[in-house]
Parts: C-alpha cells; structure tokens; sequence
C-alpha cells in the first residue's frame, strides 16, 4: 500500500518547503511536487500541516526491573506515548544483572520490545566482567546491531563496573 501526503511543509535539519511525500511499503519513497503515483494510493492533504523526522528518544528505561521495583512503562504503553508526542524510535538499555550473561539479558529485552509499538534499538549496560562477558560483547556487535555499552559509576554493591571491568571492557570496545 502507498500514500501521498500532498501539499505540506516539509521540514528538514536546515530548510522547509512545500511538497509532496510518497510513503510505500513504510518508507519515503520520493518528495517533490506533482509527483506521479501509483493506482490505488491513499492521498491525504497535507496544506496547512508540518510534516518533519519522527523523534528519537535515546535515552529509555521501558519496564526496566531495578532495586526491587519495575518501571510503569512497557514497551507498548512507552512508545504508545512517545507516538502521540511524535517520538518514533527509542533506544532502551538492557540492563544484565550482575553474573547474568549479556545475551539472556539482551533477549529477556528483545521479547518485551516485541509489543513496541515503534521502532527501537537497544543499549546494553556492562555490569561485570569475565571471559564470557568479552565474547557476549562482540555477538551482539557482530549479529545483533549492538553498538553502545553503558557503564554505571553508582549503584555499588549492586550493578556499577568495577574499575578492572571499566578497563576491561573500554579495552574490548576499542578491539
């Protein structure tokens, strides 16, 4: 299915101009003016409305359980609001605990997110160190997207890395 927004002011990081947008198959598929389109589009009229990038919230704790509580918002219920507010990717932090290996951790998230109702990668908090910790680290690099580690410098005695885990762990991201 394809739509045309016709007519609206597109705004980019620099400019805003009048046009029209053909969205196909969830993408933009092209933005101009008297555009041609496929049989069967759905057109909206955009005169008078500002069509920009959805947000992007990189910074999200979606039903994160933490020191005996679980935040209030799930994936759906989060970006639910954060649609409404025109926020359309999140970027949440799984957040391992201690001794638990990054990939049970990674995918406990991934199996909540599955009800998200937008777009969403992940962060992943680095809360200890051991050999397993080094290789987890470089599957979610290699086959999971993974390209942010998140090192807590509060929380003692429960999920803050460790000076040799702070080394060893800059040491692997650097590799």
């Amino acid at each position: 299915m394809s739509l045309l927004i016709r007519g609206a002011t597109v705004v980019t990081h620099d400019e805003s101009y009048k046009a029209d947008v053909l969205c196909a198959d969830a993408l933009i598929r092209a933005i101009g003016t008297n555009l041609d389109v496929p049989a069967g589009t759905e057109i909206l009229d955009g005169s008078g409305q500002y069509l920009m990038p959805g947000g992007i919230d990189p910074h999200t704790h979606m039903q994160l359980p933490f020191m005996g509580t679980v935040a209030s918002e799930d994936f759906f219920s989060g970006t639910a609001a954060g649609l409404a507010g025109g926020t359309t990717s999140i970027i949440d932090f799984v957040i391992p605990n201690p001794q638990q290996s990054l990939m049970e951790a990674f995918h406990q998230w991934r199996g909540w997110a599955e009800k998200s109702a937008a777009d969403y990668g992940f962060h992943v908090a680095i809360t200890w160190w051991s050999e397993q910790v080094r290789e987890e680290m470089a599957e979610l690099v290699t086959h999971h997207g993974i390209n942010s580690f998140k090192h807590f410098m509060a929380y003692k005695n429960a999920i803050m890395a460790a000076d040799d885990t702070l080394v060893a762990s800059f040491e692997r991201c650097l590799e």
